[in-house]
């Protein structure tokens, strides 16, 4: 019940851990339905450990490479909040007025809260500050974000800081649990990040897992980095019947609709994890789970990732037999930052996407301003940064309980200092800006508190999953993701009763809908099982086409006059787009595009290309309107002992790109010496 894992011998039906030395074994695991032998493969680590680095929350999980049907979920966090089931920790971060890291999640959250008004202005404070990697244009290593009380940190350093919290968790965990593991090259590390995010975003994650401390960077093979609805489908492969609610429409024996009681069924299934959250241990199958075992080759799902700051959706097929998967959509998707929809959806001209459940939280900002005015709350927010935070975590309280079929009203707890702060602001009290203002389903309390009719609670909701219903029911109306089978929601805001209702209403006359029991976890649990296994998804679609600017031979009528370049009496045609792969491209892992580039003098050390990108595939020349420069490729050249070369040969380089894996990856080989040239790839410095 402390969260601690016993030392006791594990059940008589439990696995038997291959390491002994580790004395890790499942609480209380649930029998597997299938006597399968588990298969064992070699890896070039021990053990895999996935942060699931979330919007409004984080955790991370592992498992044993010699155990991979075992995962153990992180040590049960100090604090929380009450009415709150969660495994996982708040997504902020708390550093001394002098910079240095203090604490991370709750004891950041807690501790912030305690401190005097005056002092708490010198700390900085960060959360949700995940959504500004995605908002950001010209992400770079000199990217800032900006803590609670306006000071700036570079947001390379804010995003370390919390990778190096969850490595010196993670170690310390297993070194108590396995004191024979090894330091060096022991571990593959996952860190999960939105489908939607661009490469920037994701090369982002990886320079701050290097400045954590995670990996070395001359070993980044030791560093995955997983698409989260990717991870959820992952998992979604694993589910036995018990481990999943089916909000699938279902007609009676007398042919009257039913509409399946979501409150109670969801009430019930979060019932029982409470009760077995003594176990930190999952086992998963070792083959398929029988919802899989129900579908056959071809068979298309979509995964609905609704986080905190994001929503993704990626539709996946199945292939069998070798039961991997292929994505038949790019995926698509959108976040709120800074009160405007991003969206990263399925048309390019496209002003709207979803957005994940910090939407709500901006609606109840909004409400609050409406009541109290625009001027107050930004003064409010400013001069009392920790009394903000503690209205937020109040209003997260109460937004964990809002239900579609819910009547009574719910209060919402006004900290004292908020209350003194309007009294001396405005010269009345919170009871007078209520009568007031024209919100009318939002009371005063007599126990000092907001009292607010479930109507406007769920008016809050609506925006944001009114654009999560349109967008999910856009990708089912595109040709290729008909006839699908299964609709997974997933993700912290998948918890809420109000999105299930409506997906449910929405969708369950036209496929499954499936809602994995402990959905708050289950990106976290397929990540491990990636981080196991990178080779599951097979094929995925390309966002985006991408290429490089070269020379062509110059032809009259066809080439504009413009781009001609006349050199050692030749004509070209510069600025012409060369396509490495095109949007919407299917592309196989391991696939590979292949260029070869020759120095443009001898004893040249370095050979820079210049990528551009377009979300279109009838790009001709690289100054065509919506292609950009988003990368650069450097080739490191060997000094050649020119007296044992070849006279008048060329010095050829061949570039080996593969798009097919989560992120975009080059190595090069000098053709005359079949050496491997050092070769790298950046969209992090334009």
């Amino acid at each position: 019940t402390n969260g601690e894992r016993s030392h006791t011998p594990s059940p008589s039906n439990s696995p038997r851990l291959h390491n002994e030395s580790c004395n890790i074994a499942p609480l209380t695991p649930s029998q597997s339905p299938r006597n399968e032998i588990r298969t064992q493969r070699p890896a070039p680590f021990s053990v895999v450990v996935a942060i699931d680095f979330g919007t409004t929350s984080s955790g991370y999980a592992f498992s044993f490479a010699n155990d991979p049907e075992a995962i153990h979920m992180m040590r049960k966090w100090e604090g929380g909040d009450p009415g709150v089931a969660n495994q996982k920790t708040p997504t902020s971060l708390l550093l001394t007025p002098e910079g240095s890291f203090h604490s991370f999640g709750y004891t950041a959250r807690d501790y912030y809260h305690d401190l005097d008004p005056e002092e708490a202005r010198d700390w900085l404070y960060f959360e949700k500050f995940k959504m500004k990697i995605h908002s950001t244009s010209d992400l770079t290593m000199k990217t800032e974000l900006e803590a609670v009380n306006g000071k700036k940190v570079l947001a390379w350093e804010v995003f370390a800081h919390a990778l190096r919290f969850f490595k010196r968790q993670a170690m310390q965990e297993l070194k108590d649990q396995c004191p024979s593991l090894p330091e060096k090259d022991a571990i593959r590390w996952v860190i999960t990040v939105p489908a939607i995010w661009k490469q920037p975003a994701k090369q982002f994650m990886r320079e701050a897992a290097y400045l954590a401390g995670l990996v070395p960077s001359e070993n980044p093979e030791q560093l995955l980095i997983a698409l989260e609805p990717e991870a959820a489908s992952i998992y979604c492969r694993k589910l036995r019947l018990n481990q999943l609610i089916d909000l699938s429409y279902r007609p009676q024996a007398n042919g009257l609709a039913s509409d399946l009681p979501i409150d109670s069924s969801f009430r019930q299934a979060r019932e029982q994890l409470r009760r077995s959250r003594h176990s930190r241990t999952f086992l998963v199958e070792s083959g398929v789970g029988e919802l899989w075992a129900e579908m056959q080759a071809g068979d298309r799902y979509i995964v609905a990732d609704c986080g905190g700051g994001t929503v993704d959706l990626t539709v996946h097929q199945i292939e069998q037999p070798q039961g991997t998967l292929k994505e038949l959509y790019k995926a698509s998707g959108g976040s709120f930052v800074r009160g405007r929809i991003l969206a990263s959806s399925l048309s390019s001209d496209e002003d709207w996407g979803p957005y994940g459940a910090v939407g709500v939280d901006l609606a109840f900002e909004k409400l609050l301003c409406q009541i109290f005015g625009e001027d107050f709350i930004a003064t409010f927010k400013a001069k009392r940064p920790a009394a903000w935070v503690d209205l937020t975590i109040a209003f997260e309280a109460r937004k964990r309980t809002a239900a579609p079929h819910r009547h009574n009203p719910l209060n919402i707890s006004l900290p004292f200092s908020f209350i003194d702060f309007y009294r001396k602001h405005r010269g009345q009290n919170v009871e007078t800006a209520l009568k007031r203002s024209s919100v009318n389903l939002v009371k005063w309390s007599s126990q000092g508190m907001l009292r607010m009719s479930s109507e406007a609670m769920n008016e809050l909701f609506q925006p944001t999953i009114c654009q999560i219903i349109n967008h999910i029911d856009d990708l089912m109306k595109k040709p290729e993701v008909q006839g699908i089978k299964f609709l997974f929601l997933v993700g912290g805001f998948a918890e809420s009763a109000i999105l299930q209702h409506a997906v449910q209403s929405a969708f369950s006359g036209i496929c499954r809908v499936i809602i994995p029991q402990d959905v708050g976890l289950t990106i976290l649990k397929g990540a491990v099982l990636f981080g196991l296994d990178p080779t599951i998804v097979r094929v995925r679609r390309l966002p985006l086409t991408y290429g490089v600017g070269v020379l062509n031979k110059f032809v009259e009528g066809k080439h504009p006059r413009e781009k001609l370049l006349v050199k050692e009496g030749k004509k070209w045609c510069t600025d012409v787009f060369e396509k490495f792969v095109s949007v919407d491209q299917s592309v196989a892992l391991g696939e590979v595009v292949q260029r070869s580039y020759c120095p443009a003098r001898a004893g040249q050390r370095k050979i820079i290309i210049n990528v551009y990108c377009c979300a279109t595939d009838d790009v001709v020349y690289i100054t065509d309107p919506g292609v950009r420069k988003c990368g650069t490729i450097s080739l490191d050249l060997e000094e050649l002992d020119e007296s044992s070369s070849p006279k008048r040969s060329r010095r050829e380089i061949r570039a080996s790109m593969q798009f097919g894996d989560t992120e975009i990856k080059v190595t090069a080989m000098d053709v005359r010496t079949a050496k491997t040239v050092r070769a790298s790839i950046d969209f992090l410095s334009n």
